[in-house]
C-alpha cells in the first residue's frame, strides 16, 4: 500500500471564506472539493479544510445511530470538551470532540 497524500486538517466556519487565503498561500486552487452530509470539505495543496455546523455530541450520537455506528466510549468530558469514540458501519474508528467554547473561540475564531 503506498500513501499519496497527507493532509493538515484546518476547521472553518466558511469554506468560502477560507480558501482564498490558502489558494494564495500554496498558489494552487483546491484539487477536491465536495459535501458529506452537513459538511463542506476542500482539499489545497498539503491542507484538508472541513466547514460544517458546531459540534453537537447529542446530535451526533443519533446520526451515527442511524448510520449503523457503535458508540464504543459513550460521551466523557475532558480538558478540551466533551468527547465520545464510535465505530463506524465499515469498521473505521473515529474520536469526535465537542470543543469547549474557550477552545473555539481561541482556536477557530483567533
Amino acid at each position: 500500500m503506498t500513501i499519496l497524500r497527507t493532509y493538515a486538517r484546518l476547521w472553518t466556519d466558511d469554506l468560502d471564506q477560507a480558501l482564498p487565503l490558502l489558494e494564495e498561500l500554496t498558489g494552487e486552487q483546491p484539487h477536491l472539493r465536495l459535501a458529506f452530509h452537513q459538511v463542506a470539505l476542500a482539499a489545497i495543496g498539503n491542507f484538508l479544510v472541513i466547514a460544517g455546523p458546531a459540534d453537537d455530541l447529542d446530535a451526533l450520537q443519533a446520526t451515527l445511530a442511524s448510520a449503523g455506528a457503535t458508540i464504543t466510549t459513550p460521551a466523557t468530558g475532558g480538558p478540551t470538551g466533551r468527547f465520545l469514540y464510535a465505530r463506524h458501519a465499515d469498521g473505521a474508528e473515529v474520536e469526535y470532540v465537542e470543543w469547549t467554547p474557550e477552545l473555539v473561540r481561541d482556536i477557530l475564531h483567533a
